[in-house]
């Protein structure tokens, strides 16, 4: 966890530990993605016929909460941080995260759940210069019943993988790694509260590098409101039993789901801040904006 002595370290080593100033490359790859996300943003004022919104709207929003919905869906989510190492490095990071379900038979579903991130980032251990490619991809699948249980719960479990495909030493852990997930949730009067959750073990790679042990738990909380405005609230915790430590970063955003001509579209932002860390990890506030692009199912 880090401390005031992180950064008493910072200024024994003589790095002043006022933050730097983004660098054009930085404020330039900023600037493409909010862009990007700030092109859709006039949607926000379209209005949907009145039945659309009641009747489907609603329903697809409060899917939307849900990571093992009956709903094809394709987050981008942006997310940037920094305060890494001695020379406050900075972390950019697009998770790509298609989420396909599939029904297996008349009582159950199958849930695709993938995490895809493009990472750039500087300065991540020290002076080790800028790195940009692929990530690891974490890779979910979810046996779950296709209606909840009578007391209105939603659950799913099954496998998760690791994989390596990180494009450089420093995205990736270079581990294949597999364990078990499950996510349970209950809906009820516009509110989605719910606990997601994996263990990773690392089972082949090589010796060289470090062998994964990670457990990841996301309780989660959000409140839909009829005008189809979701507030959430969650953790993303992991803790790292190969150095018994801990990395859990608070989230707080806001979406809007309306319409991009007739591609159905999530839009959302928000904050993030690092209760703890290990040292050399992130620090203070981060950002996050995401588009969601939702394909319903018939």
């Amino acid at each position: 966890m880090k401390t005031r002595n992180h950064h008493r370290r910072r200024a024994a080593s003589g790095v002043p530990p006022e933050r730097k100033s983004l660098s054009m490359k930085e404020r330039t790859i900023i600037i493409i993605i909010a862009l990007l996300v700030m092109l859709t943003v006039p949607v926000l004022a379209q209005e949907q016929p009145a039945s659309e919104a009641a009747n489907s709207g609603q329903e697809l929003a409060k899917k939307l909460s849900n990571p093992i919905a009956s709903l094809i869906s394709v987050p981008l989510q942006f997310n940037y941080d920094q305060g890494y190492g001695p020379n406050d490095g900075k972390r950019y990071v697009l998770n790509i995260q298609p989420v396909i379900p599939k029904p297996i038979s008349k009582n159950w579903n199958v849930i695709s759940r993938t995490i895809l991130p493009v990472v750039y980032q500087s300065d991540i251990a020290g002076s080790s210069g800028a790195q940009f490619g692929l990530g690891d991809v974490v890779q979910s699948i979810f046996f779950s019943p296709s209606k909840p249980t009578k007391s209105g719960l939603i659950w799913g479990a099954g496998p998760v993988f690791l994989l390596p495909t990180g494009t450089d030493a420093l995205l990736s852990a270079r581990q294949w790694g597999t364990g078990p997930t499950f996510v349970v949730l209950k809906q009820a009067k516009g509110q989605t509260v719910g606990l997601l959750a994996n263990h990773i073990w690392s089972v082949a790679g090589p010796d060289s590098r470090p062998d994964v042990s990670s457990t990841f738990v996301q309780p989660f909380y959000s409140f839909t409101t009829p005008k189809l405005v979701t507030y959430g609230l969650n953790t993303e915790s992991t803790y790292n039993w190969q150095t018994n430590e801990w990395s859990v970063p608070i989230n707080a955003t806001v979406s809007k789901l309306t319409k991009f001509g007739k591609q159905l579209v999530s839009i959302g932002g928000g904050v993030r801040y690092w209760a703890k860390s290990p040292d050399g990890g992130p620090d203070g506030w981060g950002l996050r904006l995401s588009i969601t692009y939702l394909f319903p199912t018939k």
